[in-house]
């Protein structure tokens, strides 16, 4: 299998296979979403109910307000819209402290499709926009642009220049312009509020299992294939090294996930890390896709992370490591097959 890359190196951790809840795959969205850049086609949007925000992860939080906001256009018969941000607005305003995003924008598109949204409007962010006071946003994009009959927004709403108004603030001018305004609850996971931060923070640390619990859907890592050591294939585990990662990436270690290649959904170990057993410190994102053969060589690939199975560890020979790899497969595949539904 002429995959790139090098391989796993191991030591296992215990880990548990149980059902991942809820989890949204790739399923054909029921209709075609209009998808803009600015407001382009006014008949796509004008009059709807509408939901403002990054959306950054499209997690359970999100999706909560994304049904509201379905459900509210449907009984109206009017569109269901998003209006999103890319960049994001913290790129502009403060470049050097941006953090790596939870999702890129064409993935949040598919996950606004899967949820049943109509048109989504995606706003190239600008100084001029962020210049806007709340009065000023209200008026011009809310009302002025978009003509949105409702707006569906979470409690953690914040909108206008210097981030000044809220959901209070919003509610005050929907009350004086006779716009509709559904505050959704915040959806609540083991005692914490689900929110792009706490995703990230969990992420961060390693806690995949739960970072996938609150997004409601697997982690995406997005990353081009290049050319590795390709020492993995001599051992009968061929990887694929990814490179050009933008998102966020948890700590070094071995991850249970899944691969879309060619139409076709295959369990993949990721090994995140360096490999001790080789004497090679620098950083890489390996992935071995189980049944999967083929070259992948300059694809773009997307692996979507389920669960955390071990930490990275130096063995003493090729025999070792190839031994904790059949384990560390077997684990994954459970892992992969529990979350699929296999």
């Amino acid at each position: 299998m002429p995959l790139a890359g090098n391989l796993f190196d191991a030591g296992l951790t215990e880990f548990s296979v149980s059902p991942i809840c809820n989890l949204q795959f790739a399923i054909p969205p029921p209709a075609p979403m209009h998808i803009q850049r600015g407001f382009q086609k006014p008949d796509q949007y004008r009059g709807g109910w509408v939901a403002i925000g990054n959306f950054d992860g499209v997690h359970r939080g999100h999706q909560s307000m994304l049904a509201t906001l379905v459900a509210r256009a449907d009984a109206a018969n009017t569109p269901a819209v998003v209006m999103t941000f890319d960049p994001h607005p913290i790129t502009l305003l403060r470049p050097l402290q941006t953090p790596p995003a939870l999702s890129l924008l064409d993935h949040k598109l598919e996950l606004f499709a899967q949820h049943g949204i109509d048109t989504v409007v995606v706003y190239p962010t600008d100084h001029a926009l962020l210049q806007l006071t709340p009065d000023e946003f209200f008026h011009e994009i809310v009302l002025g642009k978009l003509s949105a009959i409702g707006l569906v927004e979470g409690p953690n709403f914040f909108f206008g220049h210097h981030r000044a108004g809220n959901v209070q603030t919003l509610r005050t001018l929907c009350d004086a312009s006779g716009c509709s305004l559904e505050v959704v609850p915040a959806v609540i996971v083991n005692g914490q509020m689900i929110s792009s931060s706490e995703v990230r923070t969990r992420i961060a640390s390693g806690r995949i299992t739960e970072a996938v619990e609150m997004l409601g859907h697997p982690y995406r890592v997005r990353g081009v294939v290049s050319v590795g050591a390709m020492r993995g294939r001599t051992i009968g585990f061929p990887t694929a090294n990814l490179e050009e990662i933008t998102t966020l990436l948890p700590p070094d270690g071995v991850y249970a996930g899944i691969c879309t290649v060619a139409e076709k959904t295959y369990p993949a170990g990721i090994n995140l890390g360096p490999n001790p057993t080789f004497g090679e410190a620098g950083r890489k994102f390996e992935v071995h896709i189980l049944g999967f053969i083929g070259d992948l060589y300059g694809q773009t690939l997307d692996v979507d992370l389920l669960a955390r199975v071990r930490d990275v560890v130096r063995f003493e020979s090729s025999d070792a490591l190839k031994q904790q790899l059949n384990r560390d497969l077997e684990a994954v595949r459970a892992l992969a097959n529990a979350a699929i539904g296999l």
